[in-house]
């Protein structure tokens, strides 16, 4: 198994950095969670598994959320919960069926606020397509909690003898964004430092369900799909990079990004590359359909701005370069810190 930083000491401790999907994620997943539960499939470490189930083939995807504040501009936790889940199951072009969720609730948490998450999570399971069919509460002590924690289970249907899959990414290959990157993370960190921009930034929280499996009829042209959450655009490319062994490059300039997230980076001193998403994704296919699976994407209102950003090379294995505007080239890797804490 691949080493990764420096070996634990018996009295390391969990860092908020060991959440962030960056370089600390990794070494947690590698040196603790792999050798003690790792298998065949879990070691491919995919966001949805592939499992058989008898003659059948399906998705399983699980996922935790957090976010702080739970409430802020473009959704809150309920929604996030269930855009994260189907949206990791997509990315495999699978159809998302059904979900299970756990709530972890506070101590002296209003109801109210509680009515209004659970609302939000059953419509967003409405347009998602998607039925709850198994669910669970616990209440914790307070000060044990932050208000409420939410943990789901999305199965679903695979649709394409090949999925996509983080390892098939192959020299030649476009690299598609599906739009602009970097609003989810800033949404949610305006809201908790109670920043003020110009304008209201709304988080791109959303379904890429109808989106991405649109993209099944260019399947087996279609290698690779991710959405982009913790640790952003950065920390996705890095690990493709890695797990199919190419290089990948990418034109700086033609990355989309908002003036309010770049405004807002520029002022927090972050990068946009590693600011998390919840409604974008990337794709990794075939130079003869990039073309149509661009213009598929730009059919449905979260992808209208996709556009393609660079190309996957046989050259700078296991890494990620960008193209400057002056010319000059830059080594993106994954997050090495903690950049947005509590995001998702």
């Amino acid at each position: 198994m691949k080493s990764c930083g420096i070996p634990f000491q018996p009295d390391d401790v969990i860092r908020l950095g060991h959440g962030s999907g960056g370089r600390l994620s990794e070494q947690l997943i590698e040196r603790i969670f792999l050798p003690h539960l790792g298998n065949k499939i879990l070691n491919d470490l995919e966001d949805a598994a592939l499992v058989e189930n008898d003659s059948n083939r399906v998705a399983i995807s699980t996922d935790s959320f957090v976010v702080k504040p739970i409430f802020f501009p473009g959704g809150n936790i309920g929604s996030l919960a269930v855009h994260g889940t189907v949206n990791d199951l997509a990315m495999r072009l699978a159809r998302p069926k059904f979900l299970t969720a756990a709530f972890i609730i506070e101590e002296g948490f209003l109801i109210k606020d509680l009515e209004s998450i659970v609302e939000s999570f059953a419509e967003a399971c409405r347009q998602a397509q998607v039925v709850t069919v198994a669910a669970d509460t616990k209440v914790v002590n307070k000060g044990a909690g932050d208000g409420v924690y939410i943990n789901t289970t999305g199965i679903g249907s695979i649709l394409v003898e090949s999925p996509p899959a983080v390892s098939r990414a192959k020299p030649g290959d476009i690299l598609i964004v599906s739009g602009d990157i970097g609003r989810h993370g800033i949404a949610v960190m305006c809201a908790r430092e109670n920043l003020e921009i110009e304008s209201e930034l709304l988080s791109d929280s959303t379904c890429l369900t109808f989106a991405a499996l649109e993209l099944a009829k260019h399947a087996p042209g279609i290698h690779v799909m991710r959405d982009v959450t913790r640790g952003g655009l950065a920390s996705v490319l890095t690990e493709i990079a890695v797990a199919s062994k190419v290089g990948i490059e990418i034109d700086d300039s033609a990355v989309p990004i908002c003036p309010e997230v770049r405004g807002a980076c520029e002022l927090l001193g972050l990068d946009p590359l590693y600011v998390a998403c919840e409604g974008r994704f990337i794709c990794i296919v075939e130079p003869s359909i990039a073309n149509e699976v661009v213009q598929t994407i730009k059919k449905h209102d979260p992808g209208r701005d996709a556009v393609v950003i660079g190309k996957i090379t046989e050259t700078d294995k296991n890494k990620v370069i960008s193209r400057t505007a002056i010319g000059g080239r830059r080594l993106i890797d994954k997050l090495t810190g903690d950049q947005l804490p509590r995001i998702c």
